[in-house]
């Protein structure tokens, strides 16, 4: 019997790796993803720590059941072994509310679970051509490296979706993994590089991971 609550296993991977993940975590449970790419922008030096170079990348997205979710991020770990340089990362995040799918249901008296959350996954959605400026902000106030990812609809007039927030064609999304106690000096210096409070600017949002494998040694 799965739980009612939700989870959105996320994965980022070299290229040409997702299609294996998504097999994979199939076996486990989850009834299906969506593979996207994007472009790594960690240094060399930091490579070794959060797998992530100026090279492509895929990234996987999943939704499934807690269990399920929990069983399938522990076997694509053991698989595909992350905590290993330049194999990739794999995360968890909480999903309050799901539409559109009759595979997973959510309960309206959600509670988090106590695992202790260690990581923030803070998003910046900027404009076309902003995003690498916005890491190099990001790296002076701490972060070790993210992914950039293009939110380019197939028409100029059509718009993508990420956490059920619609973004605008030529807009940039920068995502950056931080430890809980790095994510305010990481936020405050985009903010304050960028005017992200005046409208028009951008978006930044923060989400706690839940569990994370090929993170900073984990």
């Amino acid at each position: 019997m799965t739980s009612n609550n939700i989870e959105l296993i996320f994965v980022i991977v070299n290229k040409g790796i997702a299609y294996k993940i998504v097999k994979e975590a199939k076996k486990q449970g989850v009834k299906g993803a969506t593979t996207t790419m994007g472009k790594g922008t960690a240094s060399n030096k930091l490579l070794n720590y959060i797998g992530l170079g100026d090279i492509r990348r895929e990234i996987v997205l999943m939704v499934a059941p807690s269990d399920i979710a929990n069983t399938a991020i522990d076997a694509l770990n053991k698989k595909f072994e992350f905590s290993k340089p330049n194999h990739g990362i794999a995360f968890t995040i909480t999903v309050s509310k799901v539409f559109g799918t009759t595979s997973c249901q959510t309960e309206d008296n959600y509670m988090k679970g106590s695992e202790k959350q260690m990581y923030n996954l803070i998003t910046i959605i900027v404009e076309k051509g902003n995003a690498e400026d916005v890491m190099d902000a990001a790296k002076k106030a701490g972060a070790k490296g993210g992914t950039i990812v293009n939110a380019r609809g197939s028409g100029i007039h059509e718009t993508t979706t990420l956490f059920n927030m619609e973004i605008e064609p030529e807009k940039e999304i920068v995502l950056i993994i931080s430890k809980k106690e790095e994510t305010d000096p990481i936020v405050n210096k985009i903010q304050e590089d960028f005017n992200i409070d005046e409208p028009g600017k951008g978006i930044v949002f923060i989400q706690d991971i839940n569990k994370a494998y090929g993170l900073y040694g984990d």
